[in-house]
């Protein structure tokens, strides 16, 4: 993917040099109109009251999922890619065959995990905290790394119950194109998530909601956990506690196959 910022000239001539020039390297998208702290708090607080119309008038409209097979044809590419890629990198010399090499599969299994299909998976796992790291960095895209702040800041009260917040403001995107997350009460999220259960296309969404669920423990768990095990614990309620979200942070790495960073990342994207 190439950048808007380094040429300037008309969408036509860039839609041109696009169709003649062969990307060999991704590079993210990003913002290139400086936006200043007053003009996104003037942005935010115009789509607070759009957004509290909506939760009157259509709630599902704060929930909004794009169907996979929109993008069926960018996926199968993704995945023809990823699988004749992950092939060529089990049968050469690097980092990927040293790693099978060093990580043989045990006895009788062996066989019937063929290389390339371990390389497949391996490639899977990565694809996934790419997803996830990109997921954050486009969440920052139109208001910048204070983007949880700022939002916290614009919004007094959640658009779905109309209660004024405490402690516990959860950010909610109510479409994943890049527009900004809007901060709910947690009832106000329970009750907007309750709507389309298990729907989201995110798949750390759905491994880590559903292993929230089942540990019945809070975000703040999983954050605290991870921290404590990157060594940068913060202040907690008791041992016991401590121990319980780590416990939790452990499970979560267990069942997405991500590392704490990755799930950090996640949750600072989900401004949880």
């Amino acid at each position: 993917m190439r950048n808007d910022c380094a040429n300037e000239g008309t969408e036509t001539s860039r839609l041109k040099r696009r169709s003649m020039e062969v990307p060999t390297r991704y590079e993210r998208p990003r913002n290139c109109r400086a936006i200043t702290k007053t003009e996104k708090l003037v942005l935010l607080k115009e789509y607070a009251t759009e957004y509290e119309a909506l939760a009157k008038a259509d709630p599902s409209a704060l929930n909004r999922k794009m169907s996979r097979e929109a993008f069926s044809e960018v996926l199968d590419a993704v995945g023809v890619l990823l699988a004749e890629k992950s092939a060529t990198l089990a049968a050469s010399p690097g980092p990927v065959r040293e790693f099978l090499d060093s990580n043989p599969v045990p006895g009788k299994m062996a066989p019937l995990l063929p290389e390339s299909v371990r390389a497949f998976c391996l490639g899977l796992n990565s694809l996934k905290q790419w997803v996830v790291a990109e997921q954050a960095a486009m969440d920052r895209y139109l208001l910048g790394g204070r983007a949880r702040e700022l939002c916290r800041e614009a919004f007094d009260r959640c658009l779905v119950t109309g209660d004024e917040f405490a402690a516990d403001v959860e950010l909610h995107h109510p479409i994943r194109d890049g527009r900004p997350p809007i901060p709910l009460s947690k009832t106000g999220h329970s009750l907007i998530e309750g709507q389309t259960a298990n729907t989201s296309d995110d798949p750390m969404e759905q491994i880590l909601v559903e292993l929230r669920q089942k540990k019945n423990r809070s975000w703040k768990h999983l954050r605290r956990g991870c921290l404590d095990l990157l060594g940068r614990p913060e202040p907690w309620e008791s041992k016991k506690s401590a121990a319980d979200a780590r416990a939790f942070a452990r499970a979560a790495v267990a069942a997405s196959g991500a590392d704490y960073d990755t799930i950090l990342a996640w949750l600072e994207a989900k401004g949880v």
